[in-house]
């Protein structure tokens, strides 16, 4: 079992391309492509951001070979990427194709975008159905994702798009194709509010699963902490990924991992997280 983490949290840090080296060399076998800084939507003022990122710039391809190229040098390949969002922004919907192009040159197969949480199967089904073309052509999967909305009066997460093993599958039946698959967030599945589980999910996916994003949580909040450091029973996951013959990668979304740290120390948090990583692997293959 392949271990690979997002890239994003630790980019904020020390940049794109040192994350890609450094994650190599803490000992991890692929990357995330997190591309959420090619297109940032300001809520407030109902418009995009100013934005100087690369990958907001017309050498998009170019940032995205330099990257590959870089995780090739170290013996770490792209496994997945993560599009921008909110999708329900018209603002964002351009970048998507962007991200399903960055994925394909940087080698990655999966492209992870979000449905709009607010609509259902076959409303989100439109989207989906407008990328599968372009993300064909290319060679590179879309899967969607298990998502969340928050009560702020229960204060709990309450239901939104593919929140559910119902709600997932029938995203997944609404379009009916084989470059549309699902990537289970562990985290989402494990909030309070949602009724479900991640082993709920995992088994009613089944051989639909091929993306994940794994992290811990209390149970209640989306915290994005580092595996086996708060409440999810990650024996229990591993057990039933094992039962459904899980065969893609163990990708960390851990991205709040890193608060805190600094470029002086950071080395230190991946190699933590890379041993988290490897302790689920080991567990899957020990089973």
């Amino acid at each position: 079992m392949k271990i690979s983490t997002e890239i994003g949290s630790a980019a904020k840090i020390i940049g794109e391309e040192k994350a890609v080296e450094y994650f190599a060399k803490a000992g991890f076998d692929a990357w995330d492509f997190s591309m959420f800084v090619m297109c940032e939507y300001d809520r407030v003022k109902g418009c995009l951001k100013e934005n100087s990122h690369p990958l907001a710039s017309s050498d998009y391809l170019g940032f995205a070979r330099r990257l590959k190229k870089i995780g090739l040098d170290n013996g770490i390949v792209c496994n997945q990427s993560h599009a921008p969002f909110p999708t329900k922004y018209p603002e964002v919907r351009p970048f998507l194709k962007r991200a399903i192009e960055c994925t394909a040159e940087a080698g990655g197969e999966i492209c992870i975008i979000h449905p709009d949480n607010d609509k259902n199967a076959d409303e989100n089904r439109e989207l989906y159905l407008e990328l599968l073309p372009f993300a064909k052509d290319h060679n590179v999967k879309i899967a969607t994702e298990n998502m969340w909305n928050w009560d702020k009066e229960k204060d709990q997460a309450v239901f939104a798009a593919c929140a559910t093993p119902e709600s997932f599958n029938a995203h997944l039946d609404a379009v009916n194709d084989k470059y549309l698959t699902a990537c289970l967030d562990i985290g989402h599945a494990e909030m309070r509010g949602l009724h479900t589980s991640a082993v709920e999910m995992i088994r009613a996916l089944g051989e639909r699963l091929t993306a994940l994003h794994i992290h811990d949580n209390d149970l209640w909040h989306d915290s994005h902490q580092i595996p086996f450091s708060m409440k999810i029973n990650f024996e229990e996951v591993v057990k039933a990924l094992k039962e459904v013959n899980y065969s893609g990668y163990f990708t960390l979304e851990a991205d709040r991992f890193f608060d805190g740290y600094t470029k002086d120390n950071i080395n230190e948090g991946m190699v933590k997280l890379q041993k988290s990583a490897r302790r689920l692997a080991d567990m899957f293959e020990n089973i």
